[in-house]
């Protein structure tokens, strides 16, 4: 059994799962997925059922029925690594925007010794912004967004992180074991935020490591102007309660 698993949560990704699935399998470190499939109606589930009979002790699936947002879906295969013994935990995308080659780089900059940080992080974030603006394919409308995005965030959470809405990361089972996850409320880009402000809160180190973000080539994308407003809003929010909350360990 590997002591890392990558968490991929999808709906309708018929046309990437196999290929994403065969690449993390490609990697030189061995790891393990979990795809968590909220009742794709193109056969996604299929496509992951048919690989198992291929990779039948490193890809995991978790079936779920209806879509019910990012944030249940990571929390739903974070418990489920926690049972399993995990030690590095992952969270990316199935559709190629996350390169798969940056999983060993996310995972060194959370092991003991680090070239990132002394002693270790506890949370890497494949950063887009870290270093310049990093994304391809990008409209500039949507990379304004996003860079103007983590700006609000930092200006209303004080927290320090350049890519505050990044997707692709690596924690530790320490972090996930101490936040409570019943707490945790947002759904898209606010969770994203949320577990970023809620590891730091607990006072965990949190590293951005520098990636390059590639836009989906294939498939289609979810985002929607319902997760934005989300976490236009949620972040406010987020702040306030944190001001009547307790984060000691």
């Amino acid at each position: 059994m590997s002591d890392s698993l990558v968490i991929i949560p999808t709906y309708n990704e018929k046309e990437n799962i196999e290929k994403i699935i065969r690449k993390v399998f490609s990697l030189t470190f061995p790891f393990e997925l979990l795809i968590i499939d909220d009742g794709s109606p193109d056969g996604t589930a299929g496509i992951v059922k048919r690989l198992q009979e291929e990779f039948p002790t490193q890809l995991h699936l978790e079936e779920r029925s209806g879509k019910l947002g990012l944030g249940t879906a990571y929390i739903h295969g974070f418990k489920w690594a926690l049972t399993k013994g995990y030690e590095y935990i992952f969270e990316m995308d199935a559709d190629f925007s996350h390169n798969p080659e940056d999983l060993v780089r996310l995972r060194g900059a959370c092991l003991p010794t680090s070239e990132f940080v002394n002693g270790g992080a506890d949370v890497a974030i494949g950063s887009r912004y870290v270093k310049g603006v990093n994304v391809v394919n990008w409209p500039m409308g949507r990379v304004l967004m996003s860079y103007f995005a983590s700006m609000y965030v930092r200006l209303i959470t004080r927290i320090n992180i350049q890519d505050a809405t990044a997707g692709f990361k690596c924690y530790r089972r320490i972090v996930l074991e101490t936040i409570p996850m019943d707490r945790i409320r947002f759904v898209g880009y606010a969770f994203q935020i949320e577990m970023k402000f809620t590891a730091i809160k607990f006072g965990f180190n949190v590293v951005e490591v520098p990636i390059i973000f590639t836009d989906r080539t294939e498939g289609t994308s979810k985002m929607s102007t319902r997760i934005f407003r989300e976490a236009f809003l949620g972040v406010i929010q987020m702040k306030i309660t944190s001001w009547f909350r307790n984060y000691k360990r």
